[in-house]
């Protein structure tokens, strides 16, 4: 479904008349998040609004909370805490995941100028304008209708783009909040996916993540899965790489892998979340899969792209981890050939089955082994980052850093720095990867054609 934009006056002629409103958008989560608020972002400068950053005063702030950890919750009571105390006139509007769960608590807490969910934060544009009038607002604010899916993609990063093509989940699993803040899943229809791809590249964007809670679950309303999805996107002319973002393991196909293996537009590059490498940890967060076919999945890729980047999430201290069960999990996940690991402290979450569960570590033991794990992950990456030196790689070209290089990222999703040219940048430079250096960041020299 298209997402609405303000019928009849813009903002501009109903709110500022002779004066742009300036608005600031902070984002807190995942990608998704990232997405959604670069979509809002551009509907509002469609509507005559200026973008300002955060940390500058503007007519209204929109925070777009996340609600996956409790740290996150933190993050978004800092902000708005930070906005009253330096700027007590602007206005307030909460949406995303952590105001769909609690809604009425977070407006009278915090007594918030707009409150609004997941799935129906673009009203934000919709409601602004008597928002930052005096009058009463003229438009009732819609249930959070979960069951409808909304669109989105970004394109202020002139390189890449993310392209949200799925949302919610049905897995509900026992630590989690986002099927109960995002709904069940959910997708959109190919023709339309390939529709926005088609248009993205019309903007010169050379690269499209795909996003979603859970992309490996697409299913088109009217027939097509994730794989079919894969086809269509690949025939869309001028669409150069395609990036999947994150896939559940028991949905990662050995047919996709193949399909990504075969294709010159799918990137080798797969971010699988694991959350523990113990089956009985494993059983009690209620995953869908065993370490066994988890380990199945990453020698398959490996077996058919050998430089393939594969990055795992994993969950620290989840309740009832003993320390045996800590060691096995760890040996588990060293001896499988990732590129890194995202690791995140086990976040205890109000509703979710998890959080009554017996055995709840504390801060100090989940902190250790956080820590211990990401020492893991520093060694797996400098090892996947030596394994491709002198290797010759496609590189796409986003940004020249502080130090006047070029940088970018190759398909496997090596961070790559190189010496400046003007006509770099968001392009696709063909380089081989010479140094690892000390910021972690690998150097690249041009190969000449």
């Amino acid at each position: 479904m298209q997402t609405p934009f303000c019928k009849g006056k813009s903002l501009y002629y109903i709110i500022s008349q002779n004066k742009l409103n300036k608005i600031a958008i902070k984002t807190l989560g995942c990608k998704l998040n990232f997405t959604e608020s670069a979509h809002i972002e551009r509907m509002l400068r469609e509507q005559a609004c200026e973008i300002v950053h955060f940390e500058k005063e503007a007519d209204a702030y929109i925070i777009n909370s996340c609600a996956v950890t409790e740290q996150a919750e933190k993050k978004c009571a800092y902000y708005i805490h930070h906005i009253k105390h330096h700027y007590p006139e602007a206005k307030i509007a909460l949406i995303g995941c952590f105001s769909a769960l609690r809604k009425e608590e977070l407006k009278e807490r915090f007594e918030i100028d707009l409150v609004l969910g997941s799935n129906n934060k673009y009203e934000l544009v919709h409601l602004l304008p008597s928002l930052l009038s005096t009058e009463e607002s003229q438009h009732p604010i819609s249930p959070d209708d979960k069951s409808i899916f909304m669109d989105a993609y970004s394109l202020h990063e002139r390189s890449r783009s993310f392209l949200k093509i799925q949302d919610g989940c049905n897995y509900y699993c026992t630590y989690c909040t986002i099927p109960y803040a995002r709904g069940h899943s959910r997708s959109d229809s190919i023709p339309h996916v390939i529709a926005n791809a088609t248009h993205i590249v019309a903007n010169g964007i050379k690269e499209i993540i795909l996003s979603g809670v859970n992309i490996g679950d697409f299913k088109s309303p009217e027939g097509g899965d994730f794989y079919e999805l894969l086809q269509a996107l690949e025939k869309v002319e001028g669409l150069e790489r395609i990036r999947i973002s994150s896939i559940e393991p028991n949905l990662l196909t050995a047919e996709i892998i193949r399909r990504v293996a075969a294709s010159k537009t799918l990137l080798p590059h797969f971010h699988i979340p694991l959350q523990s490498g113990s089956d009985k940890i494993l059983k009690q967060m209620k995953r869908r899969y065993e370490r066994s076919l988890f380990a199945e999945k990453i020698h398959f890729i490996k077996q058919q792209m050998p430089h393939a980047c594969i990055a795992v999430d994993v969950i620290a201290g989840f309740p009832g981890e003993t320390e045996e069960d800590f060691r096995d999990a760890y040996n588990f996940i060293d001896s499988l050939p990732i590129s890194y690991l995202h690791v995140f402290p086990y976040s205890r979450r109000s509703g979710t089955p998890a959080y009554d569960m017996p055995g709840q570590l504390s801060r100090r033991e989940k902190s250790n082994r956080t820590k211990t794990l990401i020492e893991l992950s520093d060694k797996k990456k400098l090892i996947f980052y030596k394994e491709n030196l002198h290797s010759i790689q496609k590189v796409l070209i986003e940004s020249t850093d502080k130090d006047g290089y070029d940088v970018g990222f190759t398909g496997n999703y090596i961070r790559v720095k190189t010496h400046h040219l003007p006509e770099n940048i968001h392009s696709i430079q063909t380089l081989v990867l010479t140094a690892i250096e000390k910021d972690g960041i690998v150097m690249a020299e041009r190969v000449e054609e």
